[in-house]
């Protein structure tokens, strides 16, 4: 899904719980944020310009109450308690650790996801029919991951060994065999380097170049992509290939 795509889908989902509401005069509406990162990222700015659209203006008739826990995963929970006992009236969640504490959190107020892929996650039964108090988006999908690896092999006919960078708390082992069964019908030798956390990726980078890959792949690793590009250009120059 390309970027503009994305923040133009994200304004348009906050919308759903509030498309049936009438506007009660003098009612200040809710909207909850819990995400690791703050609330001016453009998905998020994008959302909230479409409530504005709305007649859901903050300061007027909405109140937004953010709740930011940027590397600090074990106050998840707490924060999205937090949010249900604010009593919001949808909680936007980024992640599938913060869709999954607000699910845990509230089967009765509306839940607006954004991540990998709310299916294979199984946070939603399905996007079309979630069945549950939940809808969202999901950013990439694990036939993505393929594509991008299959666009880096023509793009380099001359390549042999390449390596994939993967989120273990967040890529399947089934998507990682998928990867090594295309790169090897294309005559190439893929190297799989796990991550669980943004510090072991100059490691998991260093290891990649020793392995003689000529070109990387992120697995579905928005949380870490951002780290992976603040890395030393020493660290990534060999690997500037990405897909």
């Amino acid at each position: 899904m390309r970027r503009r795509e994305f923040i133009t889908l994200a304004g348009a989902s906050i919308t759903w719980p509030f498309a049936a509401m009438a506007q009660q005069p003098g009612r200040m509406y809710r909207v909850g944020g819990l995400s690791s990162g703050p609330r001016n990222l453009p998905p998020v700015v994008a959302m909230f310009d479409e409530l504005r659209r709305f007649g859901f203006i903050e300061g007027q008739n909405l109140t937004i109450e953010w709740r930011q826990y940027s590397l600090h995963i074990d106050l998840i929970p707490e924060l999205a308690a937090d949010l249900v006992k604010a009593k919001v009236d949808v909680i936007y969640a980024a992640g599938d650790a913060a869709i999954r504490a607000a699910q845990r959190a509230t089967t009765t107020i509306p839940i607006l996801g954004g991540t990998d892929d709310m299916v294979e996650a199984e946070l939603v039964k399905s996007l079309a029919r979630p069945e549950s108090n939940t809808t969202g988006i999901s950013i990439l999908s694990s036939e993505l991951d393929g594509k991008r690896q299959e666009i880096l092999i023509e793009a380099v006919p001359a390549l042999r060994r390449m390596a994939a960078l993967a989120d273990s708390n967040r890529t399947l082992g089934s998507r990682l065999q998928a990867l090594e069964d295309g790169a090897h019908a294309h005559g190439v030798e893929l190297s799989v380097h796990q991550v669980t956390r943004p510090e072991e990726i100059p490691a998991a980078i260093d290891a990649a170049k020793a392995s003689g890959a000529a070109g990387n792949t992120l697995s579905a690793l928005p949380r870490m992509t951002s780290v992976f590009q603040s890395c030393p250009i020493s660290q990534t120059k060999t690997l500037k290939n990405l897909g």
